[in-house]
């Protein structure tokens, strides 16, 4: 290969594509100059706004333009020192967003600094130029990390000391002033980018924990529903299966299977209800269940041939919609455990409301062969946690040679003090709501 004859030609290669870069470049930007801003500013990565790089390059073409229009003024025209100076501070604002150059600190503390440099060779009263040197000190402080920053503000403290010696420089104590300052200034633009970067991770964190916390959620809901609809369902079909090889009631087995697709179909509903909650917000819902559904739920287990005494002793209306769901759920948990590890037990259900808390008791004896053992699957566990929300306790195991399961969840708060503090906010609250529309 001859490098003699082909070096022209890679020259002239690569000096014409940069024109062409250019050229994009140069008409990409005079197309919409604030959109090419935030291009540039979004491909740094460094998430501060495109006006707050639009603001600190005018503010550099203004000091500079001001620093070499002074020079001009002072009579060193035509001055080509001057002239290479404005260059190299422009050349820290435009042409970068132009050739897409990333603002890298080494090649922005070295344009700016030897730009003053060449404007204090040709010093001048009330100079603009070290303003050059506090402009790029913030602007390279908030985008490196501090050791980066407080090399590069000693660097042009250090220039400014060599000038004041060698040339004079009105103002150096000022001027030094205002680079501390900057740094400052760009060291808390700095933290509170990382801050920014911080507080994004926490919000994965917590949305990963909602997420999961969600999805606990439904499984608790689904378990709920298919425990009870497989226990009462299989109730219906033994009862079913009982009526036709005893005395071969096909009425009576026909009204047992009835009920069991009716709870069926209702448990597929209750399924695809609950698992929607996956899919779009905007999807129709029923209302969840509550207190006032628990009779229609022992009723059920009831015509499946399941016996239990109801009692309910206080005012549904006065308990909230989130501690019924959860005192349903866990009524609808215990009986499906009865239907299904003490078959033939006889049950009782009783809902007591207190003045500060409420109490749901399930208990059923233990028919014969019938061992009192905790179940390993997720309910109980399931009924703590929902009942832990809500402040509540919950408790099972034996009790009178049968077994208990006991839920009690507070319905006010549990200090007198802080019950009062909480009726008169809510009085008062009402009382601001109200006095608008009775004005009207």
């Amino acid at each position: 290969m001859n490098v003699t004859s082909a070096t022209p030609a890679a020259l002239g290669q690569e000096l014409s594509e940069g024109l062409r870069r250019v050229g994009v470049g140069v008409r990409r930007f005079a197309r919409n100059p604030y959109a090419d801003y935030q291009r540039w500013v979004e491909a740094t990565g460094f998430d501060y706004p495109a006006s707050m790089a639009v603001l600190v390059d005018l503010m550099m073409y203004a000091v500079a333009t001001t620093a070499f229009a002074q020079r001009i003024a002072a009579g060193y025209f035509p001055s080509a020192m001057a002239a290479a100076a404005l260059i190299l501070a422009l050349a820290t604002g435009l042409p970068c967003i132009i050739l897409d150059i990333k603002p890298r600190p080494a090649l922005l503390a070295g344009l700016t600094m030897a730009a003053v440099a060449l404007f204090l060779t040709q010093p001048v009263p009330l100079d603009a130029a070290p303003l050059i040197l506090i402009l790029i000190a913030g602007e390279i402080a908030a985008i490196t990390p501090t050791t980066v920053s407080v090399a590069v503000g000693l660097a042009m403290f250090a220039e400014l000391l060599f000038f004041k010696s060698v040339r004079g420089v009105d103002g150096f104590t000022w001027f030094s002033v205002g680079i501390l300052f900057a740094w400052f200034t760009g060291q808390l633009l700095n933290y509170q980018r990382r801050y920014l970067y911080q507080e994004r991770d926490y919000q994965d964190i917590r949305a990963r924990a909602a997420a999961d916390e969600e999805r606990r959620h439904i499984a608790r809901e689904v378990h709920d529903v298919i425990a009870h609809s497989l226990s009462i369902t299989l109730l219906h079909v033994t009862a079913a299966r009982h009526a036709l090889q005893t005395d071969r009631d096909v009425d009576e087995a026909i009204d047992a299977l009835s009920d069991a697709e009716r709870l069926g179909r209702q448990a597929m509903a209750d399924i695809r209800r609950t698992v929607g909650l996956l899919g779009e917000r905007s999807a129709p819902q029923r209302p969840e269940p509550g207190v006032e559904d628990i009779g229609d739920l022992v009723s059920d287990f009831v015509r499946a041939g399941m016996p239990i005494d109801f009692e309910a002793d206080g005012d549904p209306t006065e308990i909230s919609a989130a501690l019924g769901l959860a005192l349903y759920r866990v009524c609808q948990e215990s009986l499906a455990n009865v239907a299904k590890h003490a078959q033939g037990a006889h049950a009782q259900v009783r809902i007591l409301a207190h003045a500060r808390h409420i109490e749901l008791t399930v208990t059923n004896t233990l028919p014969a062969g019938a061992a009192a053992r905790p179940g390993r699957g997720m309910g109980i566990s399931g009924m703590r946690q929902r009942l832990a929300a809500l402040g509540g306790t919950l408790t099972s195991g034996p009790a009178d040679g049968g077994w208990q399961v006991k839920a009690s969840i507070p319905t006010t708060s549990q200090w007198p003090c802080v019950a009062a503090a909480e009726h008169g906010l809510r009085t008062a609250v009402q009382a601001i709501i109200m006095k608008p529309q009775e004005g009207v």
